[in-house]
């Protein structure tokens, strides 16, 4: 029996007081081998965006099946109001968990982050200047990377393929990938040429890397409106390519990064760097107001020709050779470039 009238029917939800999301799925099952120190990992990525996320930043955590403790943790967290959002499921995957997290939410911008990341100073704001200057970025990765040249971004290269705006730029910080091949146990995933020059873009003298990972990176909200609602992978397969690349670039949009290195890609090993990284933030107090302006999206026969078409010249090795090449690498560096 249903006695009265719900006050709340018909009411249309207030317009929130955040304006970018970040989501991350943790998968902790155990305290052993492989996620012996994730823990702690994950307390460090937190602590890390606590310390330089802005003031209307919501920050949402996907518990896909993790161990009390880390259940309880993460609870308190929100109790506390360090966290806005806690969605606890069983063990559905990394991108089932991802499309949780976006469900039921509106944000211009949401931020899609692995749980073993380590936020630096300024990483909000070196995104937004991304998003401002290049009006076709789509998803922006605060971790530039050499070799990130190849992937989902042939429209980059159709719109801008006479223009001296797209060209080899010296890297800005080649320590910095030196950590990420570190991280992912791989001291050779950059060679020598890779850590001299990287593929960049240029407007009103910003400049932004060609491409952008999976690990961490920030879309614009509308990428995420007609997404599939399930993924039958639980990591890998095509779903991260399906969910977090294919949409960015069905609109017309760019995949680019920062010039700089805003994040660290810490791994499922404890490290004192790490430590040593978080003594160095710095609490950011601003109200930030940054206001994500509309992009165009590119009709359906030209994202066709641009991601489908051109793609399959422009991509591959033996004529992207040439063009590097074109863009600014000598004979010996764009023979040893495409790895």
């Amino acid at each position: 029996m249903r006695v009265g009238f719900n006050p709340h029917k018909d009411q249309l939800n207030l317009k929130s007081e955040y304006f970018h999301q970040i989501i991350i799925p943790v998968y902790i099952p155990n305290h052993e081998d492989y996620f012996k120190d994730s823990f702690e990992i994950l307390k460090l990525c937190l602590e890390s965006l606590f310390l330089t996320t802005h003031q209307k930043t919501y920050i949402t955590v996907v518990n896909n099946g993790s161990t009390k403790n880390v259940s309880n943790y993460l609870s308190q967290l929100y109790f506390d109001k360090k966290i806005q959002e806690v969605v606890e499921t069983t063990d559905i995957g990394k991108l089932n968990s991802i499309l949780k997290g976006l469900a039921g939410h509106n944000f211009p911008l949401i931020t899609i982050s692995d749980f073993d990341v380590l936020f630096l100073n300024n990483w909000q704001k070196e995104t937004y200047s991304i998003f401002e200057n290049f009006e076709k970025a789509g998803a922006v990765c605060p971790t530039p990377s050499s070799r990130s040249l190849r992937t989902y971004t042939s429209n980059i290269y159709w719109e801008k393929f006479f223009s001296k705006d797209l060209v080899f730029s010296d890297v800005r910080n080649p320590e910095a990938l030196q950590n990420f091949a570190h991280s992912v146990g791989n001291s050779n995933f950059y060679n020598k040429h890779h850590l001299e020059k990287y593929f960049t873009v240029f407007k009103n003298n910003k400049k932004a890397v060609i491409g952008a990972g999976h690990f961490v990176a920030t879309y614009r909200g509308d990428i995420f409106d007609n997404i599939i609602k399930y993924s039958h992978y639980k990591l890998g397969g095509n779903s991260e390519n399906a969910i977090l690349d294919v949409p960015v670039v069905k609109k017309g949009l760019w995949r680019l990064s920062t010039e700089d290195n805003f994040a660290y890609h810490m791994g499922n090993v404890l490290e004192d760097w790490m430590y040593d990284h978080i003594q160095k933030l710095n609490k950011n107090m601003d109200e930030d107001s940054f206001y994500l302006k509309e992009a165009k999206s590119s009709s359906l026969l030209y994202n066709f020709i641009k991601n489908r078409l051109f793609s399959k010249i422009i991509l591959n090795k033996k004529v992207m050779k040439y063009f590097i090449r074109w863009k600014g690498l000598n004979k010996q560096q764009a023979r040893d470039y495409l790895v």
